[in-house]
């Protein structure tokens, strides 16, 4: 009875958290969770995202704290930010949404890191889209972790997007076929003030603001160190 209650409390939260409004200071925090994802992820080394992906990488997103809930019918939703790389180094962010369902005899809930990370032009392509659905309009896979991902032959050629989790300390590619991910405008004209449009941030035509320097930094750090050590 307890498991019931406090899974009809998480669907009624994922519920809220869709539709909450949010504040410029809410999408700061966001982006420095972001950050702190990144910086964690990386500083595994030999449980990371390998150096090779890193070079391929066009996009990286991340979800910090992706809610996932089930009882019967399960649910997933999470708030996220993307950046790209551009001419001259990694663009703005934009925020996204994720959202999806699955259907089994389950009854739990957990809180997991995401991290998306396109490799290819098509990859980049679909983050411009107004909404696409993982593994249906986009392909995907679970990602390869090691420092090389020497084991990983069949990501360039079948995957635009690598798929990763994070979850009470493992991370771990993961198999997101099914979610969908959607713009959200309203969260980016939020955060910058403008109705700015994602091809427009992505491509690197919107300067990154000040609060945004240090996750696109690491980014780009990591970018450079995976160029730096071939």
């Amino acid at each position: 009875m307890k498991k019931i209650v406090s899974v009809i409390c998480l669907s009624l939260m994922l519920t809220y958290t869709a539709n909450a409004a949010t504040s410029k200071q809410d999408l700061q925090t966001r982006i420095d969770s972001a950050k702190l994802v990144v910086e964690q992820i990386m500083s595994a080394k030999d449980r990371s995202i390998p150096l090779n992906i890193l070079e391929q990488a066009t996009c990286v997103g991340v979800v910090p704290g992706m809610l996932k809930g089930a009882f019967i019918f399960g649910a997933q939703y999470g708030q996220g930010i993307v950046t790209c790389r551009t001419g001259h180094g990694w663009s703005a962010p934009v925020f996204i949404r994720l959202a999806g369902g699955s259907f089994g005899f389950q009854i739990g809930g957990q809180s997991t890191d995401l991290v998306l990370v396109a490799v290819n032009a098509r990859g980049f392509q679909d983050l411009l889209k107004s909404k696409f659905k993982i593994g249906g309009d986009a392909s995907a896979a679970a990602g390869p972790v090691g420092r090389n991902g020497e084991a990983a032959t069949d990501w360039k050629m079948n995957a635009e997007l690598l798929t990763y989790s994070r979850a009470k300390g493992l991370f771990a590619g993961i198999d997101l076929s099914g979610t969908s991910v959607s713009q959200n405008a309203d969260d980016t004209k939020t955060y910058y003030g403008a109705p700015h449009t994602f091809e427009s941030i992505l491509k690197g035509n919107v300067a990154v603001p000040q609060g945004a320097v240090p996750f696109v930094r690491t980014v780009a750090h990591d970018f450079i160190t995976a160029k730096d050590t071939k």
